[in-house]
């Protein structure tokens, strides 16, 4: 069940705002230490003036050893804050990261939990990675922009008790700077925006292609997939030149900005130690803070695009975690080891479908369109929520409606055809959480037992991502495992042997109803070998049921079903 904080909406600036309070001890700590190290590397060259003024009225070794003492705690000091200051700030920025990393997967992991509006897989991947990164980077970049406006003010005060006009200067500068840059800031938010969306875009279809790598390559269609993926990539990476071409500009003016006011600076402290109205100690003061001042002008001019760049991957992520809930779970739990129930459903293809499969019974569907198949099994599977379609499903006696997402599925497992197989080893594939107390039965019942005897590791065989070092059989009886592993009060399976051989099949029907026996199992499937072993068949066409008998039984007298079953 979805717990109130994702309920709630959340618009980008409510993420970084989140982001940051739940940071506020880490903030706090980076910014007293980045603010300590802009002000000791801004009084370096208040040093340096200090000791020459000094140095030169005094001319003594004990003021030299006092000034150069001065110098190193500064060092020191500049040194030691950078580092504890950073490291404070990307410690909190990385596990802030990955908080939102978890809490966009949590709802792209579960999408019947959420109308996410049309996104892909592939683009809640970019969300979940880029995004939720850039997103966390306002932990960093507040801290970053106090210390370097600490050094700007520290900077304009020594620079006023000199001479007014220089503080003034850099005062007025630095707020011109930031004008500008502020409106240039804006162009560039925009265009990450659409370029997050152009890249995530490029991702589901790489994705998507990923996913259907084998049948594109079976009816020779992956040219033109290859081709339509290029067009996609082709514009993602024109909105990256653009952006490019946007942070240079911006990078380019503010550096020239800062110079400008850099020898703005220098020039007229130049011209008033000439006119006899500051010191020559004053002098090399605001020279060196002119120098000086150039990196914290840096960052503090470069604090805007990061706000924006942050502010934008932080919308992209509100489209995932503010989504409407398709529906409201609720609280009940169903009954174990009950029965499943299919009363006037209609989605799809179904047009008010009707059936019951009583606790511990072995029913098979035999459906005439793969699309019937395909809508009920969404159903099943909660891929189509209650409000999706007309009718009820009730499980153990309660309504799908009345449960949450958690409770139908661990009491009904729904295995697809296409199941996904992941890297890994066999083991881990059959029993992912490693708490499988029928692991063995369900490798027998599958006829995985001569893959397993294939390799010298066994169950610890290494598996590629997607399975791509096993046969399609192969694959097939490793997700028939797993699902029979799960031992699941109610089971349903799809398909679940079209890539085996006739003999194994019969071994494996055979296997599922001895191992299933007591457990309410159903398949839909037009295997002949499934269909005679089940307690009875149910015959789905045109999305409803329109006979019901044995299988053999109906083979002796339907020829419509011995037309669709027999092989």
């Amino acid at each position: 069940m979805m717990t109130t904080d994702t309920q709630r909406p959340r618009p980008g600036a409510a993420i970084l705002r989140t982001a940051l309070r739940r940071n506020i001890g880490a903030m706090i700590a980076g910014t007293v230490l980045m603010g300590l190290y802009q002000a000791a590397e801004t009084a370096f060259p208040i040093a340096l003036g200090l000791i020459v003024e000094h140095t030169m009225q005094d001319r003594s070794l004990g003021s030299l050893g006092v000034s150069i003492g001065s110098l190193a705690v500064i060092i020191t000091t500049v040194s030691l804050s950078w580092r504890f200051g950073m490291r404070v700030l990307q410690k909190a920025n990385t596990t802030e990261a990955h908080r939102w990393r978890v809490q966009v997967a949590a709802c792209g992991l579960q999408p019947v939990a959420r109308d996410v509006d049309g996104l892909k897989s592939g683009e809640i991947l970019t969300i979940a990675t880029e995004d939720a990164d850039q997103t966390a980077d306002i932990i960093e970049v507040v801290p970053l922009l106090v210390s370097s406006l600490v050094a700007v003010v520290v900077a304009a005060v020594a620079l006023s008790l000199a001479d007014i006009r220089l503080g003034l200067l850099v005062i007025v500068g630095t707020v011109g700077i930031l004008s500008i840059l502020a409106v240039m800031s804006k162009r560039i938010g925009s265009s990450t925006q659409e370029q997050q969306a152009k890249v995530a875009r490029a991702g589901a279809k790489v994705a998507d292609l990923i996913i259907g790598l084998r049948p594109l390559h079976g009816f020779g269609g992956n040219h033109a997939a290859f081709g339509s993926y290029r067009r996609v990539s082709t514009d993602a990476k024109r909105q990256a030149i653009t952006v490019a071409r946007v942070n240079g500009a911006y990078a380019g003016t503010a550096l020239a900005l800062n110079a400008v006011l850099a020898a703005a600076v220098s020039l007229t402290a130049g011209w008033l130690a000439f006119e006899g109205r500051i010191s020559i100690g004053e002098l090399v003061m605001a020279v060196g803070l002119a120098q000086f001042i150039m990196e914290p002008l840096k960052m503090f001019s470069e604090m805007p695009k990061y706000v924006m760049i942050a502010r934008a991957s932080a919308e992209r992520m509100a489209l995932v975690l503010s989504a409407p809930p398709v529906t409201v779970p609720g609280p009940e739990r169903p009954a174990p080891g009950g029965d499943l129930e299919v009363d006037g459903v209609r989605h799809g293809t179904l047009r008010g479908l009707k059936f019951t499969v009583a606790a511990g019974e072995f029913v098979a569907i035999a459906p005439y369109q793969p699309r019937a198949a395909a809508d009920l099994v969404a159903v099943l599977a909660v891929n189509a929520a209650p409000p999706a379609y007309e009718g009820v499903v009730r499980l153990g006696g309660q309504e799908l409606a009345d449960l949450s997402v958690e409770a139908v599925r661990e009491h009904m497992l729904v295995n697809p055809y296409d199941a996904e197989i992941f890297g890994g080893t066999l083991r881990t594939n059959i029993d992912p959480s490693g708490s499988s107390r029928t692991l063995p039965e369900a490798v027998e019942a599958s006829m995985l037992t001569d893959v397993v005897a294939l390799h010298r590791d066994g169950l610890d065989y290494a598996v590629r991502d997607r399975g791509a070092n096993l046969s399609g059989g192969q694959r097939q009886r490793l997700s028939l495992a797993r699902a029979l592993a799960a031992d699941t009060d109610v089971l349903v399976l799809h398909n679940p042997t079209t890539a085996v051989d006739a003999v194994t099949e019969q071994l494996i029907a055979r296997n599922i109803a001895k191992l299933r026996r007591g457990r309410t199992t159903l398949v839909i499937t037009s295997s002949p070998a499934l269909l005679d072993a089940a307690d009875r068949v149910l015959v789905l066409d045109e999305g409803v049921i329109t006979a019901e008998d044995t299988h053999r039984n109906l083979l002796a007298g339907d020829e419509e079903y011995c037309l669709a079953v027999a092989r």
